[in-house]
C-alpha cells in the first residue's frame, strides 16, 4: 500500500512549506500524478484526508490531483505517447513524462499582521 507513503510525503511537503511561510492554514495542495506512476489518485486523496484530520493547519484542506499522460521519446526521433513499441522503428521508447508524482502548488492562508 504505497499510496499511504505517497499521501504522507505530500502532507509533509505541504506542512513544511506552510510552516516556512508562516501559514495559518493550508487550503489546497495540487499534485500531478503520472498515469504510469502506479498509484491510485483516489486512494492517495482518501489517505491524505485521514492524515490531515487532526492537524490544525489543514482544517478544510483539499488535495487536487491532475492526471499526467505518458510521453515517450525514441532514439529514432519519435516523440509521442506510445509506451511499448516505437511506431517508427519498433524499439522500446524512453518514458520522459507520466511516471512522476509532484506537488505543483500549495495554497495557504497567512495572517497579514
Amino acid at each position: 500500500m504505497h499510496e499511504y507513503s505517497i499521501a504522507y510525503d505530500i502532507y509533509t511537503t505541504a506542512r513544511r512549506a506552510a510552516i516556512e511561510n508562516n501559514a495559518t492554514e493550508v487550503t489546497c495542495v495540487s499534485v500531478d500524478v503520472g498515469k504510469m506512476a502506479i498509484a491510485n489518485p483516489e486512494q492517495v486523496e482518501f489517505l491524505f484526508n485521514i492524515i490531515i484530520e487532526d492537524d490544525p493547519l489543514f482544517p478544510n484542506a483539499r488535495l487536487s490531483c491532475r492526471d499526467v499522460e505518458a510521453r515517450t521519446r525514441c532514439s529514432c526521433g519519435y516523440e509521442g505517447n506510445e509506451r511499448f513499441v516505437c511506431p517508427r522503428c519498433g524499439k522500446l521508447p524512453e518514458v520522459v513524462a507520466g511516471m512522476e508524482i509532484v506537488v505543483t502548488n500549495i495554497e495557504i492562508e497567512v495572517d497579514e499582521e
